[in-house]
C-alpha cells in the first residue's frame, strides 16, 4: 500500500531509520550506562540502582556465565521473574555473553513451562525463587542442568521477603553469588552482530501452542529507534521517569519501558505487583513520573482505586495504551483525571513490538491504532492474499526491519505466517483509512457470525463498558440454533441493581440489532492474561 499516512509524519518524523548493521542491544546499553553512569536507572521497592553499578552487575554475570557455565553465543538462557532488580542485572548479562533470552511468564504452570524449555532447548535457567516449584513439576522431559534462583531482595537490601527455594532442586546457584564470583572472571566479548537472535519472544498462547518469535538485535533496535523518532520532542534525556507494572517479560514493556528509555538514561520504576492497587497508587506517589504505559484493564483499575486521582500528573507527557484495545469510556475517564487521553497504538511479539500508534501526546479518543511508524509497510488483505482497499477489513499484514525472521525451528508455521512477499500475516481484522489510520476490527478468530453477519467482540465491549454501571465487559459467540450463533456478554458489575435488561435496552439504543447481545452473564472477574488481555477462550 502506499504509504498515505506519511503525510501526519510532517517534518518532525522520518520516512525512515537506519540501523547500522553491527548496533546490538549489548552497544546500546553500554552506551547508556557510559554516558548515565552515576543516573538512577531502575527503583524497585523503593530501593534504586544507577547505571553504572546495573552494568558492573551484568557484566559480572555476563563473565560467569561464560567462565562456570560455558556460555556461548546463541545458547538459550531461560529468564522467569517478576520485575524486580534482578531482572535487569540477569537480562543485561544474559545479553553481554551472548546468549538469546527466553522469557518466560513467572505464574506460567509446569505445563506451560516445560513446553517453553523443550522448545527454546535450553538447558539453563534464572528464576525466581517463588516460580522454583512450578519448575520442580516441569524439570523431566527438559534439558535444565544450570538453575539460578533470584530474589525480589536480590540487590536492594531492603528486607523484602521472598519464598524459599524448592527444595528438590539440588543444581541450583543464585545469581547474587554468581555476581560476586564473576567480579573476578575475565568477561569474553561473544563478537555479536546485528542479525544474532537476542530474545526467544513466545506469544501468548491465546491463539494456540506458544510458539517463540525469533528476534534480532536489528529488530529490536530499530524498533526502539521508530518509536523514538515517532515520539520526537516528547522523549528527552533529560530525566524520564517511566512506570512499569507491565511485566518485562512482556515484549510491550520489555521494550517500550525498559529498552528504550535505558536508551534515553531514564528511570525505570518497577512494580512487582499492580495487583496490589492501593500499593500500586502508593509507589506512583513517590515520583513525579513522566510516562505511563498499560493495557486497558491496567486503566480501569487504576481509575476505580481510592487515591488515584489525587496523585501528582504534572511532569507527566504521555499515556500509551496496548496489548488490548483502549476503550473510549477509560480513555475520557483517564483524561479527567490526569489531562492526558491513552494514546493507543499497536504491536505484536513478531514485531518487536510496534507497528503504529497515534500520534503523540493524544489530544483525544481516536478509536485507531494509529499510523505506521517509519520504515514500516502494511497491507490489507483477503484470505487469498489479495489486497483490499480503504475502509474495507481484512488482515493486517506487516512488514518492516522490526518484524521476526520467523519462529524459532517453525518452518511450518512461518509458512503459514509470511505471505510469499514477505509480509506477516498478523491475524488482526483491520482497515485503513483515506487519512492513513488503521483501526483493528478484531481478531480473526474472535469474530462471531451472526445470521451471516460478522460481528466483532472489541466493538460490543466498548459500547457496554461506556455505562456507568459496569466495571468491566467481554463478548464471546456461542451456538445459537435460530441465528447460528449469538452473543454471549459477561459483566462485571459496579451497581449491584444492574439487570440484564437494563444492558441489553442499552445495547439496543448503541448497537444495530444483530450486535445486541443475546445472553448476558454476571461475573466476579474477568479472566485476564498475566498482561491484562481478556482470555475470551476461558470464557467459551
Amino acid at each position: 500500500m502506499e504509504r498515505i499516512w506519511q503525510k501526519h509524519y510532517g517534518d518532525k518524523i522520518p520516512a525512515e531509520v537506519n540501523i547500522p548493521a553491527d548496533a546490538t542491544l549489548s552497544s546500546l546499553f553500554d552506551t547508556a550506562c557510559e554516558k548515565h553512569a552515576d543516573r538512577t536507572a531502575f527503583s524497585s521497592f523503593g530501593a534504586t540502582r544507577t547505571y553504572g553499578e546495573v552494568h558492573a552487575l551484568s557484566r559480572n554475570f555476563a563473565a560467569w556465565l561464560q567462565n562456570e557455565l560455558g556460555i556461548k553465543k546463541g545458547d538459550r538462557i531461560a529468564l522467569m521473574t517478576p520485575n524486580c532488580m534482578a531482572f535487569p542485572v540477569a537480562m543485561f548479562g544474559i545479553i553481554a555473553a551472548g546468549a538469546i533470552q527466553v522469557n518466560v511468564n513467572p505464574l506460567y504452570t509446569g505445563r506451560e513451562l516445560r513446553h517453553q524449555l523443550q522448545d527454546a532447548d535450553t538447558d539453563t535457567i534464572v528464576i525466581f525463587t517463588g516460580s522454583t516449584p512450578v519448575l520442580a513439576e516441569a524439570l523431566e522431559g527438559t534439558k535444565i542442568k544450570n538453575i539460578v534462583t533470584l530474589t525480589l531482595d536480590d540487590y536492594l537490601g531492603a528486607g523484602i521477603p521472598s519464598p524459599p527455594a524448592d527444595e528438590s532442586l539440588t543444581i541450583t546457584s543464585s545469581l547474587t553469588d554468581a555476581t560476586t564470583k564473576g567480579a573476578d572472571q575475565t568477561f569474553t566479548d561473544p563478537g555479536l552482530t546485528g542479525s544474532d537472535y537476542v530474545f526467544l519472544q513466545y506469544t501468548g498462547g491465546t491463539t494456540g501452542l506458544s510458539k517463540g518469535a525469533a528476534l534480532t538485535h536489528t529488530n529490536l533496535v530499530s524498533n526502539i529507534e521508530q518509536i523514538k523518532a515517532f515520539l520526537g520532542e516528547t522523549i528527552s534525556e533529560d530525566g524520564e521517569i517511566v512506570i512499569t507494572a507491565i511485566p518485562l517479560y512482556h515484549i510491550f514493556a520489555l521494550v517500550v519501558n525498559c529498552l528504550m528509555y535505558v536508551s534515553v538514561g531514564g528511570t525505570i520504576v518497577l512494580i512487582t505487583n499492580p495487583r496490589d492497587m492501593p500499593g500500586f497508587v502508593a509507589e506512583m506517589g513517590k515520583w513525579k513520573f513522566t510516562v505511563f504505559t498499560g493495557v486497558n484493564t491496567l486503566y480501569n483499575g487504576l481509575l476505580m482505586t481510592p487515591g488515584f486521582e489525587d496523585l501528582d500528573f504534572s511532569a507527566l507527557r504521555y499515556c500509551l495504551g496496548g496489548g488490548s484495545a483502549v476503550q473510549e469510556a477509560v480513555s475520557n475517564r483517564w483524561n479527567e483525571v490526569t489531562g492526558h487521553h491513552i494514546c493507543e497504538g499497536f504491536g505484536m511479539s513478531e514485531t518487536s513490538p510496534v507497528v503504529s500508534v497515534n500520534l503523540v501526546p493524544a489530544q483525544s479518543f481516536s478509536g485507531t491504532i494509529g499510523i505506521p511508524v517509519s520504515s514500516t509497510d502494511i497491507s490489507i488483505r483477503d484470505e487469498d492474499g489479495k489486497e483490499l482497499g480503504f475502509g474495507e477489513a481484512g488482515e493486517l499484514c506487516i512488514k518492516g526491519p522490526q518484524v521476526m525472521p520467523g519462529y524459532w525451528r517453525q518452518d511450518e508455521a512461518n509458512k503459514e505466517a509470511f505471505w510469499p512477499d514477505g509480509y506477516l500475516r498478523s491475524g488482526d481484522v483491520a482497515e485503513l483509512s483515506e487519512d492513513g489510520f488503521l483501526k483493528v476490527v478484531d481478531r480473526m478468530k474472535d469474530m462471531v457470525l451472526v445470521s451471516g453477519f460478522n460481528v466483532y467482540p472489541n466493538e460490543i465491549e466498548g459500547v457496554v463498558a461506556m455505562m456507568d454501571e459496569v466495571a468491566e465487559c467481554a463478548c464471546i459467540g456461542v451456538p445459537d440454533d435460530a441465528t447460528g450463533e449469538a452473543l454471549k456478554l459477561f459483566v462485571v458489575k459496579k451497581d449491584d441493581g444492574l439487570t440484564p435488561e437494563t444492558i441489553i435496552e442499552y445495547a439496543r439504543k448503541n448497537l444495530t440489532g444483530y450486535k445486541v447481545p443475546k445472553q448476558i452473564a454476571f461475573i466476579d472477574e474477568v479472566p485476564k492474561s498475566t498482561v491484562g488481555k481478556i482470555l475470551r477462550r476461558e470464557l467459551r
